[in-house]
């Protein structure tokens, strides 16, 4: 099972081939073309030494030649992993050591910085020849030599095909070790199941397509049906999302909160056409639910929430189309068994708070090299997560935080995750996060606040506003305002660096 073969070359083997696989700002790509493509990339990959199983490293901006290039290293038997592309040279760096790649893809952004990191072996993009160093081969020239026909390695649903890595976001990356099999299950009870994706959906995605969850429904789960998916360099912005949709018409919008907030900012929020949405999805970090009221009351378009994880491979726990329910993740993705335990490993009562347990056939197989690690978190087919959660007497999962994100107030556990939704709800807040600090021993939480564009700074309505909505010992006793909060690449909240910066 081929992951090449069943996402793009079949749409050819069905009659497919001239629909529109990839639109971009160059224009329509077709199934046709894209497989050609795949071919000449995946040539060219052998001819430079890449063998099955070994590791190619994509540090790319999004493209159609990122995805004829996952392919390509796909369609040969490799295992493909990707980084962001705006990373310091130590973070490239620690990748090339930690991946050990044979060959690393990269482009006029990445190139300089890989340099610095020691990158030997690349594989440049949009470079002129004449520019490139010793060990670096121009992609354009040689997928054009390269010929347009090649034979799929003979991979299984067992063979290890995908590295995806954790946002780091509580220590350095750890890739979660997948299969072939995690996404073509994860297409088919998640994308199918789920999201009900149609040959006529056309996708569009607001995080880059290093980060899983975008590369997936954009450039995997279409293909899986004869869709299509939305590609482009730039970086995301609520301005260029609002063009973008204009321009290409997508029928699925892959959101982000922090995304979500920047477009209800805007200040031609309510002029703009988001008619061709059918729905827009929602993962990464929570959605809020005085956000998703806001989004609702702005767009009209619906969010389908749902939670994933690199070590389930994708989300496993999701609202339904036309019957959401705001403040929840949802109920467990087909195919999948998910429980809240306490710290004994019972299950939980419906109501109570505990950390979650997922069980499906797309766990990770483990912690590429630590083991300990993988012992912790990894049980066949089940993982232990750190995510804290409860369980509605009706079946829908509600979530609280991280289990080291909680705070003793007064003697009292409190999630942070329900003040920043209180905030979250004065007209004047676009983005809020909580932290404890300590003050004479004592842990008191502390508010940090973006505010929406011309909004007075007033700490003490935000606490009075806080205290009408929440139990006493809750509300925020610092509210610090900042133009903005700090992000992972991926675009989660990164608590740990806002902690570094509070000092």
């Amino acid at each position: 099972m081929n992951l090449a073969s069943y996402f793009v070359d079949r749409n050819l083997d069905e009659g497919r081939g001239n629909n529109v696989a990839l639109l971009s700002s160059d224009g329509p790509t077709m199934y046709s073309e894209l497989a050609a493509k795949v071919n000449r990339v995946g040539n060219v990959l052998r001819e430079l030494g890449v063998q099955r199983g070994q590791i190619v490293l994509l540090a790319l901006n999004d493209s159609v030649e990122f995805v004829a290039t996952w392919y390509a290293a796909q369609k040969i038997g490799a295992v493909t992993a990707e980084v962001y592309t705006f990373l310091q040279p130590k973070d490239y760096t620690y990748y090339l050591g930690y991946t050990e790649a044979v060959l690393v893809v990269a482009d006029a952004t990445t190139l300089p910085a890989l340099r610095e990191a020691g990158a030997k072996k690349l594989l440049v993009i949009g470079v002129p020849e004449g520019e490139l160093r010793d060990g670096e081969r121009p992609f354009e020239t040689l997928v054009a030599q390269a010929p347009p026909e090649l034979e799929a390695a003979p991979t299984s649903l067992d063979d290890v095909a995908i590295w995806k890595f954790t946002t780091g976001s509580t220590g350095s990356p750890k890739a979660c070790v997948h299969p072939a099999r995690s996404p073509i299950e994860s297409f088919q009870r998640y994308a199918r199941g789920v999201l009900d994706l149609g040959e006529h959906d056309r996708v569009l995605a607001v995080p880059k397509l290093f980060f899983g969850y975008a590369r997936d429904l954009v450039a995997l789960f279409p293909f899986g049906v004869g869709g299509t998916g939305v590609v482009f360099g730039e970086r995301s912005t609520a301005a260029l999302m609002f063009e973008l949709v204009a321009r290409f018409r997508p029928t699925i919008l892959v959101n982000v909160p922090t995304m979500m907030s920047a477009m209800i900012a805007h200040p031609d929020a309510a002029a703009q056409d988001l008619s061709s949405l059918r729905l827009c999805t929602s993962a990464g970090e929570a959605l809020p639910s005085e956000l998703h009221r806001k989004w609702d009351n702005t767009f009209g378009v619906e969010v389908v929430d749902g939670i994933g994880s690199s070590e389930a491979y994708h989300i496993y726990l999701s609202n339904r189309p036309g019957a959401v329910r705001r403040g929840s993740l949802g109920t467990a993705v087909p195919g999948y068994g998910v429980r809240v335990l306490d710290e004994s490993d019972d299950e939980l009562p419906d109501g109570e708070i505990g950390t979650l347990e997922i069980t499906g056939p797309t766990v990770a197989l483990e912690y590429h090299g630590d083991a300990e690690k993988s012992a912790r978190t990894f049980r066949q087919d089940t993982v232990r997560s750190s995510d804290l959660f409860s369980r509605d007497a009706e079946g829908f999962f509600h979530h609280h935080g991280r289990a080291d994100d909680l705070l003793k107030v007064g003697g009292v556990f409190v999630a942070p995750s329900e003040i920043e939704d209180c905030l979250i709800g004065h007209p004047d807040v676009t983005e809020c996060v909580v932290l404890g600090h300590t003050v004479d021993g004592l842990v008191l939480p502390r508010a940090y606040v973006v505010l929406r564009e011309g909004a007075t700074a007033d700490a003490k309505a935000l606490q009075d506003f806080a205290k009408a909505h929440l139990a006493g010992h809750k509300f925020p006793r610092e509210v610090t305002f900042v133009p903005e909060l700090p992000r992972t690449s991926n675009g989660k909240l990164d608590r740990r660096a806002l902690r570094e910066q509070a000092g």
